[in-house]
């Protein structure tokens, strides 16, 4: 079986994407490629892609961060509390 890539999705994106998660088989890809990849999949996620920071197994990712097989990225959209 081939290793994948899972995507979690959180909050108003799961509802845009109509899942909570999705794998993606890659070799590996530059964050700002991931964001392509999964706008051309679910492009109302291009609305939200200036306030939605990357994690990459359970740590935020830099802008500039590469990921890859095996690795969980989550999308977590700006949170507020009270």
């Amino acid at each position: 079986m081939d290793s994948v890539m899972r995507v979690l999705f959180f909050a108003h994106l799961k509802e845009i994407t109509g899942t909570h998660s999705a794998d993606i088989s890659t070799e590996g890809v530059a964050a700002s490629s991931l964001w392509s990849l999964l706008i051309e999949r679910w492009p109302a996620l291009l609305a939200h892609r200036e306030g939605t920071r990357l994690a990459c197994n359970g740590i935020y990712a830099e802008a500039d961060a590469i990921f890859g097989n095996n690795d969980e990225v989550a999308l977590i959209p700006p949170v507020s509390g009270g």
